[in-house]
């Protein structure tokens, strides 16, 4: 996880880094840089700084570099090249770092997160459109950033900005990379089963080249692919410790199936309780460290799970990629959705289908924003979001299209980069196997049939791995993380939904519409039910705590709500006679 930084010739690599490149007052820039520094809690003084004076034709340039990373690495996740005419960021295809910039006048300010930006900012303004797209997929789209004027560059993709006459041109952008399905596919099963496991092979050794003697963590989860990455580790010789999180008798327990992989593998194995409490507490440092806001349920759980493992170890592996790279996600209802739609095509059908899939408040927009911001929402479609990565150019068939946009959507804005901002908070260099360029790129030669073998989803890797793992962990059908969500907010975290979300906060706020909570616990928001209950309270909760964490606005305090003032055993029977008395 390292950002390389270029200038003059002269690479180093850091994870945390602000600075600045274009035309203006020099000293007044190096001011802002300062401010920014210290604002972050670092002192300019202790840490390496570069800056480059103005020649007549030129950009000049100023940095501070935070944080120093040690180690060996493949290729880096970023890149941010500079000299005097040009400015060029990048970032690999996976996802793993984000990287963010604005332009003020004739000055591009670029940094490793969005947070060292805002002491910059002149008037932080929430961007309406990620907050819509937040709502739809539980992270923003790239480039969007929650704030206004502050962009990111997309995952895969470079950027070029020259400096010419005192003036920054536009920025030009290309891809580095591009998923698509080969026009040679490998339908041999055999030979594919044995590429693949040489594949997976090289891409562990290659991630423990600059590792010493000492223990490696794994985050085991007991799944298919976080089990394939601790075999592999341990036939490789490497110390492994593993990790896993406990949900006591709330939710689906998973820590059995990572006890019988750590037993299966004789190493041991951390169970991490993940309580209401420990929840509560971590709620604010999470939304704290992943810098952006993302909705999903697992990441307060998976911020406890770095911070048990950062004392014992300081590389972690993890099986993230996986699913995205072997179609590991419930593609059938998209397929036979396409095949229902095949007498009458329709591209913007079958995006709203794939838009289904994120399971979040799209198609809500009038019930869940104030008026004011629905007029403004109505005017932006989420489909143009994902029209790039859903793109029939770069895939014949319906599987490999479906890879391509899980790739681009879910794993490089979603799951990569929250792992590698919770990791980095505690210490941890993260580390995913399956985010190995050869083997995706590989991955895009296996026919669909491969992947899909009947109701059996990514058929080709249980293949492949059959002589590493317990058959009963092998062909175990797909299970997501239990993540007790709707449990939780009925229960120890009803008075938490009182004070984050309660109506007079929300109407100050002026973005959701005030009654919009008490609608989605008494069941009355569209079709929501069930655990898509608490996984919608979760998505605005960690929205207010990004505000409060990153934006510093000040946390709300409890305000009177005839139900939220409830103690949660009285409010759940005041659900239930609701609902009955619905039903009658």
């Amino acid at each position: 996880m390292w950002i390389c930084l270029d200038w003059g010739g002269c690479p180093q690599r850091f994870n945390r880094i602000i600075g600045y490149w274009g035309g203006g007052q020099q000293a007044e820039l190096e001011k802002r840089l300062s401010y920014a520094v210290n604002a972050a809690g670092e002192s300019p003084s202790t840490h390496p700084q570069y800056s480059a004076s103005q020649n007549p034709n030129g950009a000049f340039w100023g940095m501070a570099c935070l944080r120093p990373t040690e180690g060996e690495g493949a290729g880096p996740d970023a890149w941010i090249r500079v000299d005097e005419q040009t400015l060029i960021m990048g970032r690999e295809p996976f996802g793993r770092v984000p990287l963010y910039w604005m332009q003020m006048d004739q000055v591009i300010w670029f940094a490793s997160h969005l947070s060292l930006l805002l002491p910059i900012v002149d008037g932080i303004e929430i961007s309406l459109p990620a907050v819509y797209g937040y709502s739809c997929f539980s992270y923003v789209p790239t480039p969007l950033t929650p704030v206004a004027g502050i962009f990111t560059i997309s995952t895969g993709v470079e950027q070029t900005w020259t400096f010419h006459n005192g003036a920054i041109a536009a920025p030009q952008w290309q891809r580095s990379l591009e998923w698509q399905e080969s026009p040679q596919p490998l339908e041999d099963e055999p030979t594919a089963i044995d590429q693949l496991q040489t594949l997976l092979k090289n891409s562990i050794q290659g991630q423990i080249a600059d590792l010493n003697q000492g223990p490696v963590g794994i985050f085991l989860s007991g799944g298919l692919d976080s089990s394939i990455v601790a075999a592999l580790l341990v036939q490789a010789g490497v110390k492994v410790r593993a990790y896993t999180l406990d949900f006591g008798s709330a939710g689906i327990p998973e820590h059995p199936y990572a006890q019988a992989i750590a037993d299966f593998l004789k190493i041991p194995l951390v169970r991490v309780k993940a309580t209401p409490r420990r929840i509560r507490q971590a709620l604010i440092p999470t939304a704290q460290a992943l810098d952006l806001p993302f909705g999903d349920g697992v990441t307060v759980p998976l911020f406890l799970l770095g911070q048990t493992a950062s004392q014992e170890v300081k590389v972690i592996f993890n099986g993230e990629g996986g699913d995205q790279l072997f179609a590991g996600w419930t593609n059938k209802p998209l397929i036979a959705a396409s095949i229902y739609q095949t007498e009458h095509p329709s591209e913007r059908d079958f995006t709203q289908q794939y838009l289904r899939t994120f399971h979040r408040l799209w198609g809500y927009e009038s019930q869940i924003f104030q008026p004011e911001v629905y007029a403004q929402v109505k005017q932006w479609l989420p489909q143009d979001w994902l029209k790039d990565a859903l793109d029939p150019a770069f895939g014949r068939s319906l599987l490999h299209r479906l890879r391509r946009a899980n790739l681009m959507l879910k794993g490089a804005q979603n799951i990569h980069p929250r792992a590698t901002r919770l990791g980095l908070a505690h210490g941890l260099e993260v580390r995913s196997p399956f985010c190995d360029l050869p083997l995706a790129q590989w991955a895009f030669r296996i026919p669909g049939e491969l992947y899909l073998r009947g109701s059996c989803e990514k058929y080709i890797l249980k293949r492949a791995v059959e002589p590493w793992l317990p058959p009963e962990i092998v062909w175990r059908p797909k299970r997501g993380m239990g993540v007790p969500l709707t449990s939780w907010c009925f229960d120890e975290l009803w008075h938490e939904l009182g004070r984050w979300l309660n109506p007079k906060y929300l109407q100050q706020e002026g973005i959701w519409q005030p009654d919009l909570v008490t609608r989605i616990v008494l069941g009355k928001l569209g079709t929501i039910q069930g655990r898509r209950i608490g996984e919608s309270l979760w998505l605005l909760l960690m929205w207010q705590a990004w505000r409060s964490a990153v934006l510093k606005e000040p946390g709300p305090h409890f305000s009177w709500h005839p139900l939220f003032s409830l103690p949660s055993w009285l409010g759940r029977l005041y659900l239930q006679f609701h609902r009955n008395t619905e039903s009658w």
